[in-house]
């Protein structure tokens, strides 16, 4: 049975799924039906100590029963942390994530931004500020997801013009997937990093370095577009320039990361209700703590590596100088100073926005993206939204929408579209303006990207954003 199967039946995740699983799997071979065993997972659910002697379930009966108890002895917090919220008309599931991250003991103060939508634990688009504990959910499975822009002294009139010849050289700089990879090594220091110090960044070293340089998939991409300016800065004259953007973040150890402490994190805190259960955090004076925190730092490094890879063979490839070079996790946590205390802020799907802070917050496929100057607003913790937001969901889109639909929307917008899957169509995803509207107050709009030529992960691909 599907981890999400045994979830839905009411099981904890953490250890009590993997026990259920192992119990499920022996249950099978015995002869016993699918239906009767989700029968017996709702009985043990409802009353484990029924089954604490039996010999298939008796290991997650004992531990459900220690997880009941744990969560007798929660206390609630007499009142949630405070947290406020930018822009209007969102999803009542992301807001009520929010919410019960508020009402974590560790919680100190929140934020919600307007392209908020419902992530694992805390929302995407959700910002929140602990006291000396991280969460690897509110960090998000994509650790150090980020953004870079890199200007090209290449003229516009090229997205066109040597239109063939962009597509070549995205295909051989990168590669999409979430398998993908390359069977040459690149090169780069960050392999040269401690990667002995935890079980799961040694044993994921390899496939790292398979990696080095990859794109992955979901709504991560490769682009070229103009850049506008319409008055100088960024050491920039105003006009229209050559931009390659670029959008992802760890991979695929990246995500092994993320699920190996998370699942940590839950079975070290049994106590949580279950919808706190994806917000369980690890102290970061425990040996846990920290190692998932340095971990987190090497997955910061990493993704930046993928980054600069992908640029610099880009302008290698095309043989052209850079003139600008920008670029923003926004998938992770920072030890920051607000309120008058030290706080662990973390940042899942949200940008730094500290005061003449640079920050980039893309669109979709089609529409465009924008560099932005923070502005340091204390109550969003320096923060801003990390893009559009999605308006649904991807199987929601895939069934709204048409590529008829799709390649309508972007001829319209003069988007030339080298792959993608349905549900990264614009349409699934809000209205930029209306985002960069309702976070006027967080950021100043520096320049305006808009994205001419495309390339995701091809259809069918699992998501890893």
């Amino acid at each position: 049975m599907k981890t999400k199967e045994l979830h839905n039946l009411g099981i904890p995740r953490g250890e009590p799924i993997k026990l259920a699983g192992e119990a499920a799997r022996e249950a099978l071979e015995t002869g016993m039906t699918r239906e009767a065993i989700r029968h017996t997972v709702r009985a043990i659910v409802e009353n484990p100590g029924a089954y604490l002697e039996d010999g298939i379930w008796g290991k997650l009966a004992n531990l459900l029963t220690q997880t009941d108890r744990a969560r007798a002895s929660f206390a609630q917090r007499n009142a949630p942390a405070p947290y406020r919220r930018w822009g209007s008309g969102m999803e009542a599931d992301s807001i009520r994530q929010m919410e019960n991250a508020c009402n974590l003991p560790v919680s100190v103060a929140g934020a919600l931004m307007p392209d908020a939508h419902v992530g694992y634990g805390l929302p995407i688009g959700g910002v929140l500020a602990t006291r000396n504990a991280v969460i690897p959910y509110a960090v998000g499975m994509d650790i150090a997801c980020r953004m870079k822009m890199t200007v090209l002294d290449l003229p516009v009139s090229a997205i066109r013009g040597q239109e063939g010849r962009l597509r070549n050289v995205i295909k051989k700089a990168t590669c999409f997937g979430v398998g993908g990879g390359f069977k040459v090594r690149k090169e780069h220091a960050v392999m040269d990093e401690d990667w002995s110090f935890s079980k799961i960044t040694r044993q994921y070293k390899d496939k790292a370095w398979f990696q080095l340089g990859s794109s992955g998939s979901g709504n991560h991409f490769a682009e070229f577009g103009t850049l506008t300016l319409q008055r100088a800065d960024l050491g920039l004259n105003a006009g229209v320039y050559f931009a390659l953007l670029s959008h992802s973040g760890s991979r695929g150890t990246g995500g092994q990361v993320a699920t190996h402490y998370s699942r940590l994190a839950m079975s070290l805190h049994r106590e949580l209700p279950r919808e706190l259960q994806h917000l369980a955090w690890l102290d970061l004076n425990s040996e846990a703590g920290q190692e998932y925190w340095q971990a987190m730092q090497l997955m910061g490094k990493y993704a930046a590596a993928n980054h600069y890879l992908i640029h610099r063979d880009i302008a290698k490839l095309l043989g052209v100088s850079v003139l600008l070079d920008i670029e923003n996790h926004h998938n992770f946590a920072w030890k920051e100073n607000h309120f008058g205390q030290d706080v662990i802020v973390h940042r899942k799907g949200a940008t730094p926005a500290g005061e003449g802070v640079i920050g980039i917050i893309p669109g979709s496929m089609a529409t465009p993206g924008y560099v932005v100057r923070g502005r340091g607003v204390p109550e969003s913790m320096n923060s801003a939204a990390h893009g559009a937001g999605r308006r649904m969901s991807r199987t929601m889109t895939k069934s709204t929408y048409t590529w008829h639909d799709g390649k309508k929307f972007l001829a319209e917008h003069d988007v030339v579209l080298i792959s993608a899957g349905l549900d990264e169509v614009p349409m699934g995803y809000k209205d930029i303006e209306s985002v960069m509207a309702a976070q006027a107050d967080l950021v100043e709009i520096v320049a305006r990207f808009d994205p001419k030529l495309v390339k995701m992960a091809p259809e069918g691909e699992r998501p890893e954003d």
